[in-house]
């Protein structure tokens, strides 16, 4: 990727954990790992935790260049069962990278499983990959849940309530559940725990057969089918970024 012709002064050196989020390489948390385990170099030589960056250094992980993107792309994509939202795991046997094609790198914003399909937002704006993956802004993502067996309406009010996820000892927040069929029912969570609606359901005795997610935020699946996806652009793009209180930046 070629460096980008800024404006930059030596002052504006920015951490390098923020600089590679930036880029859309990944959060500001993962970036500390990836600096940690030394793949990561300014200037030829190995990035050292809390080292500060500008547009006017090297930077490269894993050996390849990096830079801020000019332009800030978010796109709607559906993602497919079996499909890792992993770039570097060597036994996934599909990773996102190898299902989305697109002309510039692009991360996700909060991940799905691979038992699991739908929206899955991708971007190259290291801060709002920052702010969807907080727990505490309370983002809203809705999904359609499919189990083996028939739903009752005190299966549904105990998931509203909050259940203890006894292996992780967490109770998740209060949610939206909503009846959409003798085997279904849609659910909006403000948070973010490991497999936690398969948890949930399990915790009742419960199997999940599907697992959809349809909305994020303000952005819908739409009439997409697996694998197609569709650029965030305009109001909806705004709106997507003042919910997430994120500046939109152009560099």
């Amino acid at each position: 990727m070629e460096k980008q012709n800024t404006n930059h002064k030596a002052s504006d050196k920015i951490r390098l954990n923020k600089y590679l989020a930036e880029c859309g390489v990944c959060s500001r948390r993962d970036a500390d790992h990836l600096i940690d385990t030394g793949v990561v170099a300014v200037n030829g030589r190995p990035a050292q935790m809390g080292s500060r960056v500008d547009d006017n250094d090297e930077i490269t992980v894993r050996g390849k260049k990096i830079g801020r993107q000019n332009d800030k792309k978010v796109l709607a994509y559906y993602k497919p069962v079996g499909v890792t939202c992993t770039e570097r795991d060597k036994y996934a046997s599909k990773k996102i990278t190898d299902s989305l094609k697109y002309p510039i790198r692009l991360t996700y914003a909060g991940r799905l499983d691979k038992d699991s399909e739908g929206l899955l937002l991708m971007t190259n704006d290291g801060d709002l990959i920052n702010a969807m993956m907080r727990g505490a802004n309370g983002h809203e993502k809705e999904y359609v849940v499919k189990v083996n067996r028939e739903i009752t309406p005190e299966f549904l009010e105990k998931l509203q309530n909050g259940v203890f996820l006894k292996d992780l000892e967490v109770t998740t927040r209060p949610c939206k559940v909503e009846y959409a069929g003798k085997y279904s029912f849609h659910i909006i969570l403000t948070q973010g725990v490991n497999r936690q609606i398969r948890r949930m359901c399990q915790t009742f005795q419960y199997e999940v057969k599907s697992l959809k997610r349809i909305r994020v935020m303000n952005i819908g699946l739409e009439k997409l089918k697996p694998g197609e996806y569709y650029e965030v652009t305009g109001e909806q793009k705004a709106k997507l970024y003042e919910a997430a209180k994120v500046e939109e930046k152009q560099w």
